[in-house]
């Protein structure tokens, strides 16, 4: 079977990450990989997430199976954290999926089931697993301008000139809040068009969020999922709890299905569910366990919300002494937008040479495309990043 095998490309991010881990020195600066970190550099458990596996640890009487689509509880904790009251309950289906990337799986997979000839429209650029995936379930993809090089914000005509042109069924995959790689935020009018264009294509959203609470709150972070859900009679979403949480191990993440009416989301969730007999059978439990654990205590839920903001805070900070410094090192205000991004990524504006000069000159480490992990940067780091940055960008 594996004689004569053509093996896959490597994924840039894991390729960085080996480079990184053999790299001896001492000032090497990891700013590739997608988690977040303190400002020592770790990558804490929560303290919410403590004291709920801790509950779990002296309540939980079996380790049986739940259901092939999960905990109805954790599907209504999430459903109520990303929804709130955007859409009647009956009209919502949902099923548990190992992490963001499970349940964009299963998204795309029931969507070259029930719709083959459907295209899935994706920014430029977005996350490579959205168009690897796709590409493998041998869906069409069509790309849609997002990111402007020049101003370092969003190409607002150029998006919805290509948004209008989906069709009818079309997937149009948007990043809620913090999660566009470039760092690019949509606004909410930006949403309210984007949701007007669809009403008139016929084209469905199909939104991956896996930073909400990482932009402005948990609320205002949903405020475009939450539109767009009202506006529309479909609306697919793919929510991860790695992030916000910090349960990137557990894989914990949740396809949602917003339908048009109570007799369509039966469907919709009989076909999640299949789903997920198809692929893995039972979704784990553990990770979804904690998560309904936290939002179903208030006192757990407020524990958690005080660090999720602290980790918000933490990271705008980061940003805005990040872009203070390149204001400093170069006189001009030319990465003015890194302090104006949200999240934890921003596209630095760096050729692939020069992200190798950042690299082999100065051990910072960045993707190739020239995305940087802002949360990856500690006080101590940013000045030294700061001058490499404008001295090979200059």
């Amino acid at each position: 079977m594996f004689d004569a095998v053509s093996l896959p490309e490597t994924d840039q991010i894991l390729r960085l990450m080996a480079i990184y881990a053999a790299d001896d020195r001492p000032m090497k600066v990891d700013l590739g990989i997608g988690v977040y970190r303190t400002p020592d550099g770790r990558t804490p458990v929560m303290a919410a997430v403590k004291q709920a596996e801790q509950r779990i640890w002296q309540n939980q009487d079996t380790k049986s199976y739940v259901g092939l689509a999960g905990d109805p509880a954790f599907h209504g904790a999430m459903r109520d954290l990303v929804l709130a009251d955007a859409v009647p309950a009956g009209r919502v289906a949902a099923a548990a999926a190992p992490g963001g990337t499970g349940a964009i799986r299963q998204i795309l997979e029931m969507t070259k089931r029930l719709t083959p000839d459907a295209a899935v429209w994706l920014s430029d650029p977005t996350w490579p697993n959205h168009s690897s995936i796709a590409r493998y379930l041998g869906l069409t993809i069509r790309n849609y301008r997002y990111y402007d090089a020049e101003t370092g914000g969003l190409d607002r005509a150029g998006m919805m000139a290509d948004l209008s042109a989906a069709a009818p069924g079309d997937l149009v995959l948007l990043h809620a809040c913090c999660h566009n790689p470039t760092g690019v935020e949509l606004g909410l009018q930006d949403w309210q068009a984007i949701g007007a264009t669809l009403q008139t294509t016929g084209a469905i959203p199909f939104i991956d969020m896996a930073y909400q609470g990482f932009g402005n709150s948990l609320e205002d972070d949903a405020a475009g999922t939450r539109l767009l859900a009202g506006m529309l009679p479909e609306t697919l979403i793919a929510a991860s709890c790695s992030k916000n949480f910090g349960l990137y191990r557990d894989r914990v993440g949740i396809a949602i299905a917003v339908t048009s009416d109570e007799t369509a989301q039966g469907a919709a969730q009989a076909m999640l569910a299949y789903f997920n007999r198809q692929n893995y059978s039972f979704p784990p439990d553990h990770g979804a366990r904690v998560v309904e654990t936290i939002l179903g205590d208030p006192i757990l839920t407020d524990v958690w919300r005080t660090e999720l903001r602290g980790m918000r805070d933490g990271m705008n900070a980061t940003r805005a002494a990040l872009a203070e410094a390149l204001r400093t090192e170069t006189g001009s205000d030319r990465f003015g937008f890194l302090g104006s991004h949200r999240g934890m990524f921003s596209l630095i504006g760096a050729t692939p040479e020069q992200v190798d000069r950042l690299r082999e000159e100065h051990a910072i480490y960045v993707v190739r495309d020239g995305r940087m992990n802002v949360a990856g940067l500690t006080p101590d780091a940013i000045p030294h990043v700061a001058r490499a940055m404008a001295e090979v960008l200059a």
